[in-house]
């Protein structure tokens, strides 16, 4: 499999007056094109922060990441717009839909910023919402706003799906449908997807695992054999 992503010794330090956060040390990992990865550490640990700058929403103190052979890293303010826009697909534990858009309209919205979308109400029946796409985001329950918000991230046709503790504000029966649907996109689509979570319990569905503690990388391994969603239990 080829590699997709690659960190090289990143390093991300925060200035918060005369102090010096450093939220990210060394990191270095990478993962393959079409993997389902799953980012896991505890709450401060540096998840997100790698997220973010692998997203281009931040940016590193050291080091390069590369999506693609493409440094990402070395791109310009213009470069990293563009490269958020038409590669890069967010879901985040909070939905950030439009309320006054109903489904359709809020990932036809997504799909209109980029070079190659997919159709918004196709992607929608994809993730089972096909009977829901007039509907407005408080008609909604929590699944399937995250549904919406998920389709929103897939419709835009990214080269990568980054997804922050994407199952953190739903119920177990709910969050467990979110995670099969987004390993079903993995699987079926080959899209690599990279998910950062708390929950060491999701990496059995991954197929890489990365341990992130007090900043750094401590571990990174393959899982040769996935576990589908339903066999997991948290």
């Amino acid at each position: 499999m080829s590699v997709f992503v690659r960190f090289e010794h990143v390093k991300k330090v925060y200035q918060m007056g005369e102090v010096q956060i450093e939220a990210l040390r060394d990191a270095t990992f990478t993962v393959g094109k079409g993997e389902l990865c799953v980012i896991v550490g505890p709450s401060g640990a540096g998840k997100t922060t790698l997220l973010n700058i692998l997203g281009g929403m931040d940016t590193l103190t050291q080091g390069r990441i590369f999506l693609e052979n493409e440094e990402i890293s070395a791109y310009s303010s213009k470069q990293l717009t563009a490269y958020r826009r038409h590669d890069i697909g967010f879901v985040f534990q909070f939905y950030n839909l439009v309320p006054n858009l109903t489904a359709l309209e809020n990932v036809e919205l997504a799909s209109q910023i980029c070079k190659n979308p997919m159709d918004a109400a196709e992607v929608l029946r994809s993730v089972g919402l096909g009977d829901r796409l007039a509907n407005f985001p408080a008609q909604l329950s929590g699944g399937e706003q995250q549904r919406v918000a998920i389709a929103r991230a897939l419709a835009k046709n990214p080269k990568l799906l980054l997804c922050d503790e994407p199952t953190g504000a739903l119920d177990y029966t709910t969050g467990k449908a979110i995670l099969k649907l987004l390993q079903i996109m993995s699987r079926r689509q080959g899209m690599t997807i990279i998910i950062i979570t708390h929950n060491s319990a999701l990496t059995a569905m991954a197929d890489r695992v990365i341990q992130v503690k007090n900043g750094s990388v401590i571990s990174v391994r393959t899982n040769d054999f996935p576990a589908p969603v339903e066999e997991i239990e948290w």
